[in-house]
């Protein structure tokens, strides 16, 4: 792992004032990243960690100092450097035991950097007795050791936690930068412009949607909205069949898509030339749709997708869950 600034796509005031910080030797021990999920806290994180424990001099991570090798090395086992994920298939979290480990490598002297450098990506999923357990580290810390966690949900810590770390907040990324950073990567221009939209500042989700056809399946929504009104039993047996050997993922996109262009029906109702839309690029087939979608029609729609998305994290039956959802918006 080896992370430079320039390498980051934007949060250009909080990495200025983590630099400063550094630069300056402010820094504080204790270090929490909260923003949404794939915006690029971690590789700030990462950054700033390369930079804490570079031996170099002038602008760090220097890229070519034994510490820089040791991270960029494919092993990653630089041994002043600890990162916690959280563990487990079903039900990830991040228990006091490795907390413990965690804490008897920190309080040991560096072995090849001038200080320790503690990363706690997910740290949202630090169950109640491991973050108890890192209360005491983070008050006296041992030696010279800099924690940095980074959460998605800064609610889900403890606020004795949260007080003794200092916050650097991350915002969404901004449309546009995503979609250069999309179009640099060989997606053609208009392809980036859409994934951007639709992926809430995220680079991460960009990503996804790109790889998992995120636009073709908003089209399928779309197609639903427009055929609905014209829905049979046989045909949503039909979708049912289709939709019900989808992966449960799929499935979830998919009633996003749907619930994301309803929500823009919505706005259209209230004004037609909002710039609040979604998804922008089809407005004026979604405009087409509203006279066969009266805000009642809209609003139980809405309520049924939101239904659907909800059993979608049970273990219910796909193709019933499915065809239930389809049966039910043929209603008027």
């Amino acid at each position: 792992m080896e992370i430079a600034w320039h390498q980051i796509l934007g949060h250009r005031q909080p990495i200025a004032r983590l630099r400063t910080l550094l630069r300056e030797g402010r820094l504080p021990h204790a270090l929490l990243f909260a923003g949404p999920e794939g915006v690029g806290k971690r590789r700030v994180a990462q950054a700033l960690a390369a930079s804490l424990l570079c031996l170099g001099e002038g602008e760090l991570p220097c890229g070519r100092c034994a510490s820089c090798r040791a991270l960029r090395a494919e092993d990653g086992a630089h041994p002043d450097f600890i990162a916690l994920a959280p563990e487990g298939k079903s039900v990830k979290s991040i228990r006091i035991d490795a907390v413990r480990q965690m804490q008897a490598e920190a309080a040991r002297r560096p072995t090849l950097s001038r200080r320790r450098v503690v990363l706690i990506d997910d740290a949202q999923c630090l169950n109640e007795t491991a973050q108890n357990g890192l209360l005491k580290t983070l008050e006296e810390p041992a030696g010279a050791v800099t924690f940095i966690l980074v959460t998605t949900a800064k609610t889900a810590l403890l606020n004795t936690i949260v007080s003794r770390c200092m916050t650097v907040g991350f915002g969404p990324l901004p449309a546009a930068a995503l979609a250069a950073a999309l179009a640099a990567r060989g997606i053609p221009q208009q392809e980036a412009q859409n994934l951007a939209a639709l992926s809430d500042g995220s680079f991460h989700r960009a990503l996804q949607l790109e790889e998992g056809g995120g636009l073709a399946l908003r089209a399928d929504a779309l197609t639903f909205l427009k055929e609905r009104p014209q829905l049979t039993p046989l045909t949503v047996f039909d979708r049912g069949a289709l939709m019900g050997d989808w992966p449960r993922e799929k499935l979830a996109e998919w009633f996003l898509c749907l619930h994301t262009l309803l929500r823009d029906l919505l706005v259209l109702y209230e004004n037609g030339a909002s710039p609040l839309l979604y998804h922008k690029d089809l407005r004026q087939e979604l405009a087409a749709c509203l006279p066969a979608y009266p805000a009642g029609t809209v609003l139980r729609l809405l309520a049924l997708t939101e239904e659907a998305q909800h059993r979608l994290l049970s273990n219910m039956n796909l193709r019933l869950l499915v065809e239930g959802f389809f049966l039910h918006s043929m209603e008027q």
